[in-house]
């Protein structure tokens, strides 16, 4: 019998990857989207399998995002795994933008990339099994912890999230509930491609030995790995995940 899995932001890029993964599996999917709804039903409709649904839901709106994770809990039967997958990014540089466009750019991260995930985690818990098999597995970033000077709402939000995800690893074990976060350097999506192939694309992929970056597939495996049954002892933990460009002890 397949799990029941959430995938915040699970409808393009690394969430498609991640749906498609655990859809390949043998699992239930449940794809969140914000606004992306012909792109979450397209995805569902090609997944390998059957039980799964496209749930809306802005993750910067509380009452939204209990909406979503309830809706999804009834589609599936339960939530075996949650995936704090969105997230946005928006260049913020503070010698450049107005005041107005600041608090923008950090209301707008904070609320999707660490409130969001923190009040998805909240309602998601609620329809989770206590068997020891659920797992949360959140989507950060190397900029976590080497810094975003160019967004730094991106970058203190996934530290924040590291640190969220910390804090519930130590809260839930009691409840069988594994917590664990993935920290991707760059990785090729669709929207990074223009980017990858201009003149900062080179000087990118340098910044790994392999001379490359991630690509979704590879954040796919890992999140499959932290949310399976083999992976309760990896609760509270950070797997870097950028190919050895950026390392840290």
């Amino acid at each position: 019998m397949g799990r029941r899995i959430l995938i915040t932001g699970g409808s393009r890029g690394i969430g498609a990857a991640i749906s498609r993964r655990f859809a390949e599996l043998g699992d239930h999917v449940a794809v969140n989207y914000a606004v992306r709804r012909d792109a979450a039903e397209a995805l569902v409709a090609e997944l390998p399998g059957e039980g799964h649904v496209a749930v809306a839901g802005d993750l910067r709106d509380p009452a939204a995002v209990q909406t979503m994770v309830d809706q999804a809990a009834g589609a599936l039967g339960g939530i075996d795994v949650l995936v704090n997958n969105a997230g946005v990014f928006f260049a913020h540089h503070v010698t450049e933008v107005s005041y107005e466009e600041w608090q923008q750019a950090w209301a707008d991260t904070l609320g999707t990339n660490l409130i969001g995930a923190a009040n998805a985690t909240y309602c998601a818990v609620r329809h989770m099994p206590t068997d020891g098999s659920a797992r949360i597995v959140n989507v950060g970033s190397r900029g976590a912890f080497r810094g975003e000077p160019k967004a730094p709402a991106y970058g203190a939000s996934k530290a924040a999230l590291a640190a969220f995800g910390q804090s519930m690893a130590k809260e839930l074990g009691s409840l069988g509930i594994g917590v664990a976060t993935v920290a991707p350097g760059f990785v090729e999506t669709e929207m990074a491609a223009g980017y990858l192939d201009g003149p900062e694309g080179a000087a990118r992929k340098a910044e790994s030995p392999f001379n490359r970056v991630a690509t979704p597939e590879e954040v796919a495996e890992a999140v499959v790995y932290l949310a399976s049954p083999g992976a309760q002892w990896a609760s509270g933990s950070i797997l870097d995940l950028n190919g050895a460009s950026y390392l840290r002890m």
